[in-house]
């Protein structure tokens, strides 16, 4: 459930993908943390374009979010490991004020990222990628941003909350927070610990994070999206735990049903975090 960057190497239909990022990106504009950009409206220093590089970006939904509500000519950097993802980013913008926007892409692996990479932004940004991470991971991120303002968006913390609630909500996410903290190809996901850790991260570098909620609140109008979510929550936390595949295949049937219909509100906490701003 990435925004595009995909940390294992595993494979995954990139038309799928791109149409679950599709599907997603309206409430993950709705969710972001709109009071955490008034520092970043400042003209950069020295009269240039504001050059923004932004990591795991799949098809570009920060750069669709985020420009138009920037003044002055901007340049961004999209980065991701998918070809196909980013050969869907380039989308014609124009900023706050209607000065010019381009975009360029750069196939790579965001954890490999130094300081010497990001020279010349003037904000690194990112949207659903922290809890993709390791902790280790976290740490390279974090020195290769600290010496400039840095906006990480939508990351899990870890709550979820359905309406009208059922007894197995409870389960199914606690198997479903497992399932984000596993250890898949030799790495061990932070999961909704991500968030805590990135902002620990930065402490250790004397830089200071501003934190804030920014949850998706899905109702009737975000039917779809509340399927496709409900469908791969359940389906992680039953891969997690095969044990809740028996008494979570009625449940699984009726919420589904419920969110198709409408019926079913999902609230799925995330947070937003602006580091190194004054």
């Amino acid at each position: 459930m990435s925004d595009g960057y995909d940390p294992t190497g595993v494979s995954h239909d990139p038309d799928a993908f791109a149409g679950w990022l599709r599907l997603r990106e309206a409430a993950d504009a709705a969710a972001r943390a709109a009071d955490l950009l008034e520092p970043l409206r400042r003209p950069p220093t020295g009269g240039g374009p504001t050059v923004v590089h932004d990591l795991g970006a799949g098809t570009g939904s920060m750069v669709r979010w985020l420009a138009p509500r920037l003044p002055g000519p901007q340049h961004w950097v999209l980065y991701d490991r998918d070809p196909v993802l980013l050969r869907r980013a380039h989308p014609r913008l124009a900023a706050a004020d209607g000065a010019p926007v381009t975009v360029a892409t750069r196939r790579a692996d965001i954890t490999r990222l130094t300081a010497a990479d990001l020279a010349g932004a003037s904000l690194v940004t990112a949207s659903a990628l922290l809890d993709m991470l390791t902790a280790e991971e976290i740490e390279r991120v974090v020195a290769a941003c600290a010496g400039r303002p840095t906006l990480f968006t939508l990351s899990v913390v870890g709550r979820v909350e359905l309406t009208p609630p059922h007894p197995l909500d409870d389960e199914v996410a606690k198997a479903f927070n497992d399932h984000q903290r596993r250890t898949v190809a030799g790495r061990t996901l932070l999961g909704p610990d991500a968030p805590e850790a990135c902002v620990a991260a930065f402490a250790r570098h004397g830089v200071a994070a501003t934190v804030r909620p920014s949850p998706w609140r899905l109702g009737p109008e975000q039917a779809a999206l509340a399927a496709e979510w409900f469908a791969g929550w359940l389906d992680a936390a039953r891969e997690q735990r095969p044990e809740l595949a028996g008494p979570a295949e009625a449940y699984g049937r009726r919420r589904l049903a419920q969110a198709r219909a409408g019926q079913l509100g999902v609230l799925v906490d995330h947070r937003d975090l602006l580091a190194g701003c004054p």
